[in-house]
């Protein structure tokens, strides 16, 4: 996992002392700085932005940073990587969490207390699905039709629109049964 200080990253690229992630202009920096260093990351990883020593980020900056990584990892512009937000507190979730429902996104997020959860938009059997993930670490499609009682097809659907939201991995695992499919947390 590479992990990214945005408060590290505010003081390289905005040159002040200040916890804050406030304006456009100030979060397009921050993202452009980013975009830089995630092209630098090889393909599968878990690019972890470490919000645990930033103050206030309000809505402008978290669009600018979060919900345009967000779209543009989900157009294929960063390669096969995903992205997940840790130490956040409950104002900068919030925030966030606001710029990413008005372009109906959605990213993993770890809350400072340790909790995982999801931020943004998403479907509530996919939310459910998700869930399962997070609590069991790593799921097949066979474990996800067998604990949620579905049809395969449909458990491997949800399984796969997860994974092109970028909200799990997806590890391709020989068993002596064959090869299979298992969909991991971030």
């Amino acid at each position: 996992m590479a992990k990214f200080d945005l408060h590290n990253l505010l003081k390289e690229e905005l040159g002040n002392n200040s916890k804050d992630l406030v304006t456009r202009p100030s979060g397009q920096a921050i993202r452009e700085r980013i975009e830089h260093d995630i092209e630098q990351e090889p393909d599968a990883s878990v690019i972890a932005l470490d919000f645990s020593r930033i103050g206030v980020i309000d809505y402008s900056c978290a669009d600018e940073v979060v919900a345009k990584l967000v779209s543009r990892l989900l157009s294929g512009e960063y390669g096969d990587k995903y992205l997940l937000l840790t130490g956040l507190n409950e104002n900068q979730k919030e925030n966030i969490e606001v710029a990413l429902e008005r372009k109906d996104l959605a990213v993993m997020a770890e809350l400072r207390q340790g909790t995982r959860v999801i931020l943004g938009s998403l479907n509530n059997y996919l939310k459910d699905t998700l869930e399962l993930i997070v609590k069991k670490k790593r799921v097949t499609s066979k474990d996800l039709a067998d604990a949620r009682k579905l049809e395969a097809n449909t458990s491997g659907t949800r399984l796969l629109n997860l994974h092109k939201k970028r909200l799990v991995r997806r590890v391709e695992e020989v068993r002596a049964d064959g090869k299979l499919w298992v969909y991991e947390t971030l």
